[in-house]
């Protein structure tokens, strides 16, 4: 039975090291394809700060997952995971920084489809509603950041040397955040669907540390990105970092701000609280997609310049991979659970 329990959770496993491999790009893409920071030293510290983010404030965006389809069985779990993970490693091996929140959102609604289960449309609807707002936030963000730091340098007028240093430290800071804040948001793709049928206990560890079930989801989760992202990350990092816009260290740093404060604020618990406290809606807390922030401030840097030096046929060739995943992701979840239902004879729900 362990061994089964272990089989099964290895398709979570499998997403968290596609996710890795494909969401890093987003986070150091644009350090490394500015040759700012090496790819070693940005994969290290980005496995560092995804694990630390998944464990610290990876709670939030899974309860809202969850509510999109109620998986009630490990193998379907498993099977959910092993198709959003599959569908995001041929679009990481076609060089294209992709959605896993698309993923694994397709994944869950062919699971649905499949079992005859319901969707919330609502839960659906803000997810996807996101996928929207996500570019364009980040877009306005970087935007902003960059016009406000361009003026702020031309008024210094610090030393090239001296800027070059200070970029290199701000990214790295950067990148530390965006990382943190991937880890926080995007666990609940990876390790979303086994949190209601966790096999797990809780653990205690020398009386010192007590890690619970979805802790130890989560711990796990955050260790198979940390892999992806130092095995597996670094053609989608150049393809993020300097084929859709060539960046200055500069420019690079603001968007890998902006995404980060993205994929944060929807992430937190605590901002989405205080919203509530004030007597404004709150933020929904969702997993949404880091490939479309880098982008989206990718783009809105790009505007700023005129919009003449964005590889629009690039940028053409991600926006089709983002409406593409979520279809071959659930066309490949009908192709996991039927193998699995009517060749293994697996209940794929209950």
């Amino acid at each position: 039975m362990e061994l089964t329990i272990l089989i099964f959770l290895l398709g979570g496993l499998f997403l968290g090291w596609s996710l890795g491999a494909n969401d890093a790009a987003n986070v150091f893409g644009t350090a490394v394809g500015t040759r700012m920071i090496k790819f070693k030293t940005a994969a290290i510290v980005c496995g560092i700060f995804v694990i630390l983010g998944a464990m610290i404030s990876g709670a939030g965006t899974t309860e809202t997952l969850g509510k999109l389809g109620s998986i009630n069985a490990l193998p379907g779990a498993f099977a959910v995971s092993v198709a959003a993970g599959m569908s995001v490693y041929l679009m990481t091996k076609a060089g294209l920084p992709v959605s896993t929140t698309q993923a694994i959102v397709g994944a869950i609604v062919g699971w649905n489809i499949y079992t005859g289960s319901a969707t919330n449309i609502k839960v659906l609807i803000t997810i996807v509603g996101t996928w929207f707002l996500c570019p364009i936030i980040a877009g306005l963000i970087a935007m902003l950041f960059f016009t406000i730091t361009k003026k702020f340098l031309r008024k210094s007028k610090l030393h090239l040397l001296r800027l070059d240093a200070y970029t290199r430290t701000a990214l790295l800071l950067a990148g530390a955040f965006g990382a943190y804040s991937l880890g926080a948001n995007n666990i609940a793709n990876v390790m979303g669907v086994f949190v209601p049928i966790s096999p797990f206990t809780e653990l205690n560890i020398m009386n010192v540390l007590t890690l619970s079930s979805q802790g130890q989801l989560f711990l796990l989760g955050g260790i198979a990105i940390a892999v992806g992202v130092i095995t597996y990350s670094k053609k989608v990092m150049l393809t993020v970092g300097s084929d859709l816009l060539r960046l200055t260290p500069v420019a690079a740093f603001i968007v890998v701000i902006a995404h980060s404060i993205v994929l944060f604020v929807f992430a937190s618990k605590g901002i989405s609280n205080f919203l509530i406290s004030i007597n404004l809606p709150p933020i929904p807390l969702v997993p949404v997609s880091s490939s479309q922030a880098i982008v989206g401030a990718v783009i809105g840097i790009g505007l700023l310049k005129g919009g003449k030096e964005v590889q629009w046929d690039i940028a053409g060739k991600i926006v089709f991979g983002w409406v593409l995943l979520p279809i071959i992701a659930a066309l490949i979840s009908f192709i996991v659970l039927f193998v699995l239902q009517n060749i293994f004879n697996q209940a794929i729900s209950l």
